[in-house]
């Protein structure tokens, strides 16, 4: 599914906290998570995270954010209060936590569908982020990325709770979590849905979220999924374009252009054919370069 947004940085935060989400309204950030599910602690100020948020968009605070609301699983007897309420407009959609299979996001999407229709919100107004946080959604991470066509818009690794389901150990150069994350992003990229990477857990170490982020891009991931404002730059860098890759981009899409008005089948540059799949990547940095641009200004 096309995202006509940016999903370099998703910021969670307590939706509970008002002062939080007052701070997170000047983060930069491309998204926000405000949550209402694992951080939303102890179980009564559930309801005052909802509030807040319906306060918030009342009185116009959220206008121009891409808002995705933490909602609490189906098994928690929450769901239905956090959809019912906060299925509104300017709310952008949900993001699901522990995603098991295809069958959680289906419910949900019907939920949505039954809650919109009676609302009279356009049908398929609300996206979904499933979180893939254990073994079992990695493993069926097909099946959820099928489930809801029209309503996925990106996946989200949950690294911490997959390696508790794993009982494995975090290591130097997260190489226990290597085969998971590259599944997640081949599947999520399979089904044109975009993949955000694990919350860098150590806040106060920049140098070791460049280096995470890098590794994460590496992998085919859009965006990381933070829980400070300080790691925004960061991850914007990281995965923007660089000047270097829109100056190649431009170029490969000029004698790309100029090779097809002249006749030519075939284009060069630097004495190396143009192939298909560069020109395509190279349309891929422009309209990513083109969207921040327009978002900016």
């Amino acid at each position: 599914m096309t995202v006509d947004f940016l999903t370099r940085s998703l910021l969670y935060l307590p939706a509970h906290k008002e002062h939080l989400i007052q701070n997170a309204l000047k983060s930069g950030a491309d998204m926000l998570a405000l949550d209402l599910e694992d951080s939303c602690q102890p179980f009564e100020n559930k309801q005052l995270g909802r509030d807040n948020i319906i306060k918030f968009l009342n009185e116009g605070l959220l206008d121009g954010q891409i808002v995705f609301p933490r909602v609490n699983d189906r098994e928690s007897g929450e769901l239905l209060k956090d959809v019912y309420q906060l299925s509104l407009l300017g709310i952008t959609g949900f993001i699901y936590p522990k995603c098991i299979n295809g069958q959680d996001i289906y419910f949900i999407g019907k939920l949505l569908e039954t809650i919109e229709y009676e609302k009279h919100i356009p049908a398929g107004y609300f996206k979904l982020i499933p979180l893939i946080e254990t073994t079992g959604a990695v493993a069926n991470i097909n099946d959820i990325c099928e489930s809801c066509p029209e309503r996925i818009i990106a996946v989200g690794f949950g690294a911490e709770d997959y390696m508790t389901d794993l009982g494995g150990r975090h290591n130097e150069g997260a190489n226990s979590i290597f085969s998971a994350r590259a599944i997640i992003a081949n599947a999520a990229k399979a089904h044109d849905i975009v993949p955000l990477d694990i919350v860098h857990m150590k806040v106060h170490d920049l140098e070791d979220l460049e280096r995470e982020s890098n590794m994460a891009k590496d992998l085919g991931y859009e965006g990381k999924m933070l829980v400070h404002p300080k790691e925004i730059p960061i991850c914007h860098k990281c995965f923007s374009p660089s000047d270097e890759q829109v100056k190649w981009a431009e170029e490969i899409v000029f004698l790309s252009e100029e090779a097809e008005k002249e006749g030519r089948g075939v284009a060069y540059m630097n004495n190396k054919f143009i192939g298909p799949p560069m020109l395509k990547m190279a349309k891929k940095i422009l309209e990513k370069h083109h969207l921040i641009n327009d978002t900016i200004n």
